[in-house]
């Protein structure tokens, strides 16, 4: 179990880097509506199953490389509030997104529980949204903030971030995995 969790972690991990690799090159087939694509979905496989029947804030703690979010979901008392929301969209970085900022600076924001608060919810938007519904779009998010929404098909950038595990589904959210932390403007 160890080895399996530690290769998807580490394909994820080359992904998210920008590294690429024989599977990454090879066209991926078209998935069903609502099923989950991206090169990094590969981490997720295991879990999926298990977080379509929970809540967001209680998913994302089921999922080893969001773990640094859910402990600042944790350390913001959002989770409660995500875990009681109804149909919302949330773009969930990865652990080595939160890893990219200066731990000095992150320190210093999960020490902050109103800034850690405005961040965090700046990636949340109301409506459980579509692949379809991120083309091109101005999504308002819960901090009162404005996302930018770019790509089609399997390709989309939320601001400056790539989605790198779309479209998945958990009981009231669907979740967006992207490659960076998002910061209000």
């Amino acid at each position: 179990m160890k080895r399996i969790l530690l290769a998807a972690a580490m394909t994820l991990t080359t992904t998210v880097a920008g590294t690429t690799s024989a599977s990454a090159l090879s066209p991926a087939p078209e998935s069903p509506e609502g099923s989950p694509f991206g090169p990094a979905c590969t981490a997720l496989e295991g879990a999926t199953s298990t977080i379509a029947d929970q809540p967001v804030g209680t998913a994302a703690s089921e999922v080893s490389e969001l773990s640094t979010l859910t402990d600042a979901l944790e350390q913001a008392g959002l989770v409660d509030q995500l875990d009681s929301a109804e149909n919302i969209t949330v773009f969930a970085p990865t652990n080595q997104a939160f890893e990219a900022i200066p731990k000095e600076t992150l320190d210093k924001v999960m020490a902050d529980k109103k800034q850690l608060t405005e961040i965090l919810t700046y990636h949340v938007v109301k409506g459980k949204k579509t692949p379809a519904d991120l083309e091109d779009a101005t999504l308002t998010t819960l901090q009162g903030g404005e996302l930018t929404a770019k790509g089609s098909g399997e390709e989309f950038t939320v601001n400056d971030a790539k989605v790198v595990c779309g479209d998945v589904p958990t009981k009231n959210a669907t979740v967006y995995v992207i490659d960076k932390v998002l910061m209000p403007k």
